[in-house]
């Protein structure tokens, strides 16, 4: 059982942490790593992970809020964590490693029986974006924008093409996919990746008051049609997320990842290969 303002810690010397908190029938799920923009590390995956469980099993819970702290909701997964297995002899395990844990955790957002509202107050970037697409519901400030840069990194948003295709359409994941653009929270409202835009400062509390509201609804009925939307009338979901993170960790291995990601880190315009 969670407590209020649970916080699970790093396992290492890394700040990074998941900060949960419980307040009447909403949970929260705060990414606390406002000095990296929130970015996704392998220990940060794994209480992600753990929160979930931990909101799943709370049975007063009926939604769940997620959300980033500081400025940005997420920048997606750590470059520099990636950048540093590639001298490792063990590299391309470690990389499938990753995005399998990435798409577990996708998964079990999509198959999560609670409502869960993405409270993007800051940008959504790369994996942080792909959480956005994995939650039910998500409410956007002015500087909530959305986008996937890993073709300007030699990465692959292999998770986001499924989800972005099943939410938009194929036409507006090709753009996104393709482009590595990011847009503004007005394209994000009609597009429908936000539902609402607020001003910053009221983000978590108009996804709290979407909470409250969903309240009052069954918990089983609410349940079921979330398993009739994502498991059934998307059926093919789970299928394309494993080719996706197949397709993820492939591009990891190649030159092009490797000074995509050594450009990123050193502030430089890439060199293609």
């Amino acid at each position: 059982m969670i407590t209020h303002n649970e916080l699970f810690d790093d396992a290492n010397s890394h700040a990074v942490r998941v900060r949960v908190r419980v307040q009447d029938t909403s949970g929260t799920i705060l990414l606390e790593r406002p000095e990296k923009l929130n970015a996704i590390s392998r220990h940060m995956l794994t209480q992600l992970r753990q929160a979930f469980e931990d909101l799943h099993q709370e049975k007063k819970v009926r939604a769940v809020i997620l959300t980033g702290a500081g400025g940005s909701f997420s920048a997606g997964a750590d470059l520099a964590e990636i950048h540093e297995a590639m001298s490792d002899d063990d590299a391309q395990t470690q990389w499938l490693a990753d995005c399998v844990a990435q798409k577990e955790l996708i998964e079990q957002m999509l198959r999560f029986p609670k409502p869960i509202i993405a409270a993007v107050n800051g940008p959504a970037l790369g994996l942080g974006a792909t959480l956005v697409l994995a939650s039910d519901l998500a409410v956007g400030t002015k500087r909530a924008t959305f986008g996937f840069p890993e073709t300007q990194r030699g990465l692959v948003s292999g998770l986001a093409a499924p989800l972005l295709t099943f939410r938009l359409g194929a036409a507006a994941a090709a753009n996104f996919l393709f482009c590595g653009e990011s847009v503004g929270c007005d394209d994000c409202r009609r597009l429908g990746i936000y539902r609402w835009v607020v001003a910053e400062e009221l983000v978590w509390a108009k996804a709290d008051a979407i909470a409250r509201d969903l309240s009052g609804t069954s918990p089983e009925a609410v349940a079921m049609s979330k398993r009739l939307l994502n498991e059934t009338i998307g059926e093919q979901l789970l299928t394309f997320l494993s080719a996706g993170a197949a397709a993820m960790a492939a591009a990891r291995t190649t030159e092009a990842a490797a000074e995509g990601i050594a450009a990123f880190l050193e502030k430089r315009p890439p060199q293609w290969p």
